[in-house]
């Protein structure tokens, strides 16, 4: 006799708990135990079966003794494996379908430093061999060919209970292949999907072997930033976790890309420029016919809390979106937004997000940039395809970012910047007719004269931007980034020109001065 090392198995009802027990009893190194402790719970919580007499009387009601003798005594296999589940579903209720006892035993293990292998029981029908072999390697088991099937009956290992419980599974071979189609679902069960679907996706969420419909086949990507894996936005009226934080499906913003924002960023417990920003997502919502906007204290109060429960007070960048709202139907119609809008604060570790130092490439897009006549720019919308067109051009070209023309040919801005160039000594940016009149871009203008240097705003050819002296580009994400090519022209020297230093220079002390301060933040 040995110590046989212990698999538990925890399963909410009607999850394939029994059929997996069977696929393990085919197993030559495996004993199976089926439900150690129900006598112990029949005992305890004096519920009703047609069959707890004959348990009582034939299973060990201690659950002490259970545990000790019974679940890790001796015995003459390699692995012992329990099943555990919870409480037959009749009726189903929130807490009869185990859920969150379920998380709360993964929670549990996860503290103890031993995070158990998760399973879907769709998984397990639609692919039980790759799902059975994820979860040998996971238990660090070999996996063996016999757990695939079985013989129709009962097994010696069944409980007493098998006769009311296990038909479906004496009367199978292995696991069943799932319907293609899945049963109309009970509205009557409405209530208690919306309550329990949270908990079964946290668990999901963990499942490491994946061959549902639509799942992506490609590798988990790793982020810019690994810190942002675990930051919290807020949505709607509430701060919840990365991967919780959703919109609806009848959102504005999914529905049409009918949703406003602003860039915002944080530099050493202060928010830049916040009260410009807000003016400005005012007045694009305005400009929209949005109605019930969040007031202006309601929105800072959303950006600080969200600032201050990440810990984020400096090199952030926040994504600020207000949508039109939820809709009560799908539509186009500005009049099926009758909830309100959708107030989005998502805040990340973000430094600035170009070469500031050694510099930019950039290349012109053929795709122009919407006149005033089609959608004007000065909207700060959401709607930003035509911005994206030419962002996948300098993808392709491997440029940084793409100078976008406006109708006649002149230089409007990039797909996600303000531009700027120097020429003999003076400082030019187009008129912000096609494009939107940046607030880093206003910035600028006025760092400029106050460093006594001629500044211009007039239409600019192509040809100008390839033969200037200096050309930088201004956003919020990327602060002003020097360019030293453009369309396979090297600008001036190939390098930062002095101009461009000196206002970069010049920007970043101004961030330190210009700025509305987070509540509660110490500077250390």
């Amino acid at each position: 006799m040995t110590e046989p090392e212990v698999i538990h198995s925890w399963s909410a009802p009607r999850s394939l708990s029994t059929s997996l027990m069977y696929s393990f009893a085919q197993r030559d190194d495996i004993e199976v135990v089926d439900e150690p402790l129900y006598a112990a719970f029949l005992k305890a919580t004096g519920v009703d079966r047609p069959y707890r007499d004959e348990v009582l009387s034939k299973r060990e009601c201690n659950g002490h003794k259970v545990v000790k003798d019974i679940i890790y005594g001796s015995g003459s296999m390699k692995y012992r494996y329990c099943k555990p589940s919870f409480e037959k579903v009749h009726p189903p209720s929130f807490l009869e379908l185990g859920l969150g006892e379920l998380v709360s035993i993964y929670s549990d293990l996860c503290q103890m430093g031993t995070p158990p292998a998760v399973i879907d029981a769709d998984e397990l029908q639609r692919d039980p061999e790759t799902t059975l072999r994820g979860l040998c390697d996971d238990l660090e088991i070999p996996f063996q060919a016999s757990m695939l099937k079985w013989e129709t009956g009962p097994i010696p290992e069944d409980g007493v209970w098998a006769p009311w419980w296990y038909k479906s599974v004496h009367e199978s071979t292995g696991f069943s292949s799932p319907k293609k189609y899945p049963r109309t679902f009970p509205l009557s069960h409405y209530d208690l999907l919306e309550q329990t679907l949270p908990l079964y996706n946290i668990l999901r969420s963990h499942v490491k072997h994946s061959s549902s419909l639509l799942s992506s086949l490609l590798p988990p990507p790793s982020l810019p930033v690994a810190e942002n894996a675990k930051l919290l936005a807020w949505v709607g009226d509430e701060i919840l976790p990365r991967e919780m934080a959703k919109v609806s499906v009848f959102d504005s913003v999914v529905q049409g890309g009918d949703s406003v924002w602003e860039g915002l960023r944080i530099y050493k417990g202060k928010i830049f420029k916040l009260e410009e920003h807000l003016d400005r997502l005012f007045d694009s919502a305005k400009a929209l016919a949005f109605d019930n906007v969040p007031s202006r204290e309601e929105i800072k109060e959303a950006i600080f809390r969200t600032l201050i429960t990440n810990g984020m007070f400096d090199n952030t960048h926040i994504r600020l979106s207000l949508t039109r709202g939820k809709k009560v139907t799908s539509g186009m119609s500005p009049a099926f937004n009758q909830y309100g809008c959708t107030l989005i604060v998502l805040a990340e570790w973000k430094p600035p997000v170009y070469d500031n130092d050694g510099g930019i490439v950039l290349l012109t897009a053929t795709t122009r940039r919407n006149s005033p006549n089609n959608l004007d720019s000065k909207i700060h919308h959401n709607n930003l395809l035509n911005n994206i067109l030419a962002k996948i051009e300098s993808n392709n070209g491997n440029a940084a970012d793409a100078i976008m023309l406006d109708k006649d040919g002149y230089v409007s801005e990039t797909n996600a910047t303000n531009i700027f160039m120097v020429k003999k000594g003076r400082v030019l940016t187009p008129h912000a007719d096609y494009c939107l009149p940046g607030i880093t871009r206003a910035t600028v203008m006025e760092l400029v004269v106050k460093e006594n240097l001629i500044l211009e705003e007039r239409r600019i050819s192509l040809s100008e931007i390839h033969t200037a002296d200096e050309v930088w580009t201004t956003g919020t994400m990327g602060e002003l980034s020097p360019v030293v090519k453009i369309d396979g022209r090297v600008i001036g020297e190939g390098k930062v020109g002095p101009v461009t230093r000196t206002l970069q220079n010049a920007y970043k002390k101004l961030t330190e001065d210009s700025s509305v301060p987070i509540p509660t933040y110490q500077e250390t």
